[in-house]
């Protein structure tokens, strides 16, 4: 019996193996899950474990105290594999899975990703903060409805004691917003308990939006460097966020049939509030674009306009998106962050002469107060209009 699981194990490493250089990975990458799988299936068959007993957490950890945590990651591709094929019940879950949360908590998390677009990887942090403030809520017996700010407060004392400012400044932003919900969109709470979750008192929070200076965007451009695959990709990003306003993720949701080149129109059908719409594109991007697309851009099944640049190819992700537009400005020696992109654009239509409710829907906002955070004061209008000075 041993030897024939032997066989179905060396036979699915195999299957596995061949699948990843039909999906193009690394060889390097293919060459260190070879050796890596050997020796997993050297464990196994030392072990004696049966079929059921290979693929679990149990079973990794033994395998991890002889060859170390690097060497699990294979193994744990291989279960994925064997799961997507129907040949084992579930894959091995590293992590131990959250626990169920009741109903209003789960339609918090979609209304999150639906109307705010938070990416996956924050909603599973909010989730985990919601995970923790429900699980405070049964041991103390609270139900929503009578939640006091008192058991908010008492939860913050007793959850919050172990991480770093920062950590502390986030989570109660996420529960703020969770609060905010129970408030106004499912009228739970029989008032806003939202404004009364503060941190110590901090003053001068109306900090102004960060928006870079003409000189910078020039310092910018000319920092640029088009003349590889990646430069070509990254080019083509920054020219989008700049002259556009887009978000990360708006950028990263772009797709080949979105783009008008003949009309020069992009269509944003997939934004934050549900708010789609149809921007002109200035030529200087749209040729950006289209450099991209055919000089860069590798070939693929998927319709997202940016991916990566190492096989297997996929659409790239907001984060990812994010970061690769913020070190081009750190490389152009700028302190700066990707969304002071989408802040510029917001003041140069300001400068412009745009209304703030034309900029509002250029942004692609629900509420006019979230337009006004995005800009400054018209400083040269305000000089024009107070001391009759032409600039």
């Amino acid at each position: 019996m041993m030897d024939e699981r032997s066989v179905a194990l060396e036979q699915a490493i195999q299957n596995y193996l061949d699948w990843m250089a039909v999906n193009a990975y690394a060889q390097s990458t293919q060459r260190d899950y070879k050796r890596r799988l050997s020796q997993f299936l050297s464990f196994i068959k030392a072990g004696r474990y049966r079929w059921d007993e290979i693929f679990t957490r149990h079973t990794l950890r033994g395998f991890k105290k002889i060859r170390g945590s690097t060497a699990t990651h294979a193994v744990t591709g291989l279960s994925r594999y064997l799961y997507g094929q129907g040949k084992i019940a579930e894959p091995i879950r590293v992590r131990k899975p959250l626990p169920t949360l009741p109903v209003i908590y789960k339609d918090y998390l979609l209304y999150q990703k639906k109307c705010r677009q938070i990416s996956d990887i924050n909603v599973k942090r909010i989730r985990g903060v919601l995970c923790a403030f429900d699980g405070y809520c049964q041991r103390n017996g609270i139900q929503l409805r009578s939640l006091r700010i008192e058991h908010v407060d008492a939860f913050r004392d007793e959850f919050f004691k172990d991480f770093t400012g920062a950590t502390c400044r986030l989570y109660r932003s996420y529960l703020r917003h969770f609060l905010s919900y129970l408030y106004h969109e499912r009228q739970v709470l029989t008032s806003d308990l939202a404004p009364m979750v503060i941190g110590r008192r901090e003053y001068g929070q109306a900090k102004p939006p960060k928006f870079l200076r003409p000189a910078e965007v020039q310092q910018l451009f000319a920092s640029l460097n088009p003349s590889s695959a990646s430069g070509i990709r990254t080019y083509a990003m920054v020219h989008l966020a700049y002259s556009m306003g887009l978000r990360p993720k708006e950028i990263s949701q772009l797709r080949l049939d979105d783009i008008g080149f003949s009309q020069q129109l992009l269509r944003l059908t997939v934004r934050k509030g549900d708010n789609p719409l149809e921007l002109p594109i200035p030529e200087h991007t749209l040729k950006a674009v289209a450099a991209y697309i055919i000089g860069a851009r590798p070939t693929s099944q998927y319709r997202q306009l940016f991916l990566t640049r190492h096989p297997p190819y996929r659409p790239m992700h907001t984060n990812t998106v994010g970061a690769t537009i913020s070190k081009a400005m750190k490389r152009a020696g700028l302190n700066a962050s990707a969304y002071w992109m989408r802040h510029t654009y917001a003041q140069n239509l300001l400068e412009a002469g745009a209304s703030i409710f034309d900029i509002k829907e250029m942004l692609g906002h629900d509420k006019i107060e979230s337009t006004k955070r995005y800009l400054c004061v018209h400083t040269k209008l305000m000089r024009q209009v107070l001391f009759d000075e032409t600039l």
